[in-house]
């Protein structure tokens, strides 16, 4: 389980996002990903991200 992910923030341009919070929901994992430069973060289900949908 990853505390890191790889992914370029939209607000400020960081190239690391850190793990928030994780819960197991009958949809999957729920992960909170959160930018420690600025206040953006985003929910992931089983790997599929929030934002783009």
């Amino acid at each position: 389980m990853s505390m890191e992910l790889e992914a370029t923030c939209p607000d400020c341009g960081e190239q690391t996002f850190y793990r928030a919070a994780s819960t197991t929901l009958h949809l999957g994992e729920k992960v909170k990903w959160h930018c420690p430069s600025c206040d953006y973060g985003f929910v992931k289900i089983n790997g599929i991200d929030s934002s783009a949908v």
